[in-house]
Order: structure tokens, then C-alpha cells, then sequence
């Protein structure tokens, strides 16, 4: 038995990770408070209230290194690359990395964090972590806030998702008051469309933008922010914690394999786990706007899932001014002998039970509302 103690990590506000107002999350005032952060993100599957249900998700800007405050006139080289873009499962992860052109103090054997063996990125993220002359930044979009985006009427799609993140990022770098000299950016979509939409957003900054495929392969600033991307990510999922416990445990635990459609684990997964969280289909660790999510509800509808249908208010009036008909009236279906049935909602009311999920989770309808004072 020793007498070693471990320092506790300090502690940080959630809330300060979210955006607010449209402004960028302030970065954190010191590397202890940074892993601090990071370390509630990555392990402990923080969302913070409310980007789990709505808005962006968690946006981390790390302490910023004395070396760059002290020179910040000339400007920091920064680099941004992302990881999961493919999975149905989980969050992907964009990263930004920046440091000074003239530290002499940075690892030279950056590169595409997916060349690199486990033990070395894992290495590498280490000396991020603990590095006093690289910042970085992380944009966490967990699958909820990517399935709700795709999924509008007027979908928000990933690329645009993509864009949106890194150049939060960057302005969370400019908002803490470091300049920066050149941005190199691996590609999403066509790299001269991507690098004149950044050129017009940041206008006036004085920021060389540098757009490429495999950037994170070329630039040691990408090659960065594809480690904490990747390494963030990968950390995301082997700790994983369901948002939807104690009432929920899903089929085979957390065997889900890399999250790709085309990992035998994964599939396997996910018809394992369809319908288990009924009425919700599956837990919001899985994109639902995903093809392979979409048909293992429709496929396993048939054996578990509820039926919904939406009738309109019998008191409310369409522009008209004539009162609306029930969705449900204009459903026909076959009666048991007796031809053709219309509207049989009332039918369906008196066959089927209250769904147990309600009654677990403490749920009733809804009789009045009352204006907050």
C-alpha cells in the first residue's frame, strides 16, 4: 500500500460549452480545467441541457497557450478535420488544432489520424492534451442534434451540418482574441466551392484558407485535429452512457462494433435493439435520419411497434373556414367481412391498450394549459 493521492481534476460549468446567444462558448483559463472538460465529454457522454433535445451541441475551446497571447500578432496556423462521418451510431466529432508557426515544441510525426496504429494516436493525443503550445477545439454533433437537422421538413444535411461546425470553430478561435494566419481544411464537398463559401464568411480576418482532399494527410495542423477528432470520438463511444436509463436497456449492451452500417456487429445491433425503447424505436445514440436506422423500424414495425395516427382538432377551423376532417377519415381499410371500412380510429382507441412505456415514465395527456407568470 502506497500513500500516493490523485489530484482531482478541477471542475468546469457545463453550460459554458453551449453556445449562447449566438456567441461563442469562451475558451477554458487553463489546461487542468481543459482535461477537465474534455474528460466529461468523452467519458461520461455529457450533453448538457438543452442541446440534447434541441440547438447545437457541445463546443469545447481549450485554454489558450501562453506563447500564442504573447505573439498572437503574427497569427497561428490552425487545422480542422472531422471523424464518423459514416456510423448510424454515435456522434461525429469535428476538431480544430492551432499553435504558433514558430514553436519549436511541436510533435513531427503528425499525420492522417486513420494511418496511424492505435498506440500512436493514442501517444499523440497525450502530448495534445498536455502540450503548452497547441490549443484545440471540439465540436461534438451527437446523433440526436444529426437526426433532428435531417429530418425537418426542410432537412439540414451533413455537409452543410460539416461546414457550419468548422466555422463555429473558427470563430471561437477568433472570439478569444487569437489571430490566425492560415487555416488548412480537409475537404467536405467540392474544396474551391468550400474554401470561397469560408472566404466570404470570415472576410476581412486576414485568414489564407487552404482547402483540400486529404489535407490531414498534408498539413501538420490537420494531421492534429484529426487525432483529437478520431481519438474524441473513439473515446465517446467505448464509454458510452444511455441518456434513456433506468427505464431503458438495450439488447446485447453496449456490442455494437464500430457503428458502421456494414459492421456484422453493428447490423446485428440494430435488429436486436428495434422497438426495444417502444414507442421511441431506438435509443438517441442511433441516427434515425440514416437509411439503415429507417429500415429496421419499417421492418420491425410489423412485430413491435406502435401505430400512429394524427387526428386533427375537432374545434379547429382550416383558412376556409370550414372545420377539418380527421386524418384518420380518409384511411379505408377491410373490414372482416363487411366490405370496405372508413375512419377507424375509434375502433383502434378501443382495441389497443395505453402503450406501458406511458405509464412507466409517469406520463398522462395533457387537459389544460396554463400561461407561466
Amino acid at each position: 500500500m502506497t500513500n500516493e493521492t490523485t489530484e482531482a481534476m478541477p471542475s468546469f460549468e457545463p453550460s459554458a460549452i453551449l453556445p449562447f446567444n449566438n456567441q461563442s462558448p469562451a475558451p477554458q483559463p487553463d489546461r487542468p480545467t481543459t482535461n477537465a472538460a474534455l474528460d466529461a465529454l468523452l467519458h461520461n457522454s455529457l450533453r448538457p441541457t438543452p442541446c440534447d433535445v434541441h440547438g447545437p451541441g457541445p463546443l469545447l475551446l481549450s485554454d489558450i497557450p501562453t506563447g500564442i497571447r504573447k505573439n498572437n500578432d503574427r497569427g497561428v496556423i490552425l487545422g480542422i478535420d472531422e471523424a464518423g462521418r459514416g456510423p448510424v451510431l454515435g456522434p461525429m466529432t469535428y476538431a480544430a488544432a492551432f499553435w504558433d508557426p514558430n514553436a519549436d515544441n511541436i510533435p513531427s510525426d503528425f499525420n492522417d489520424s486513420k494511418q496511424l496504429s492505435a498506440e500512436k494516436r493514442g501517444s499523440l493525443f497525450k502530448k495534445i492534451k498536455s502540450s503548452e503550445s497547441i490549443g484545440f477545439v471540439l465540436r461534438v454533433l451527437h446523433a440526436s442534434e444529426i437526426s433532428r437537422n435531417m429530418l425537418r421538413r426542410m432537412p439540414y444535411n451533413l455537409n452543410a451540418m460539416s461546414h457550419d461546425a468548422a466555422m463555429e470553430m473558427i470563430w471561437a478561435v477568433l472570439d478569444a482574441g487569437v489571430k490566425i494566419d492560415t487555416a488548412y481544411i480537409d475537404t467536405v464537398g467540392i474544396a474551391d466551392s468550400y474554401r470561397q463559401k469560408l472566404e466570404r464568411v470570415f472576410a476581412g480576418k486576414g485568414i489564407t484558407f487552404i482547402v483540400e482532399k486529404k489535407a490531414d494527410a498534408k498539413y501538420a495542423p490537420c494531421s492534429a485535429a484529426s487525432v483529437v477528432a478520431k481519438e474524441s470520438r473513439d473515446t465517446i463511444i467505448a464509454n458510452w452512457k444511455w441518456t434513456e436509463m433506468p427505464n431503458y436497456e438495450p439488447q446485447n449492451s453496449n456490442e455494437f462494433g464500430s457503428g458502421y452500417p456494414s459492421d456484422p456487429k453493428c447490423k446485428s445491433w440494430l435488429e436486436s435493439n428495434t422497438n426495444v425503447d417502444v414507442p421511441f424505436g431506438f435509443p438517441d445514440f442511433v441516427r434515425f435520419s440514416w437509411g439503415p436506422a429507417k429500415n429496421a423500424l419499417k421492418e420491425g414495425a410489423a412485430k413491435c411497434g406502435p401505430i400512429v395516427r394524427w387526428e386533427a382538432d375537432e374545434d379547429e377551423e382550416d383558412e376556409s373556414g370550414g372545420k377539418q376532417s380527421s386524418l384518420d377519415s380518409f384511411m379505408v381499410v377491410k373490414g372482416e367481412g363487411k366490405g370496405r371500412k372508413i375512419g377507424n380510429l375509434e375502433d383502434l382507441k378501443r382495441k389497443r391498450p395505453r402503450l406501458g412505456v406511458f405509464n412507466e415514465l409517469g406520463l398522462s395527456k395533457v387537459t389544460q394549459f396554463v400561461e407561466a407568470t
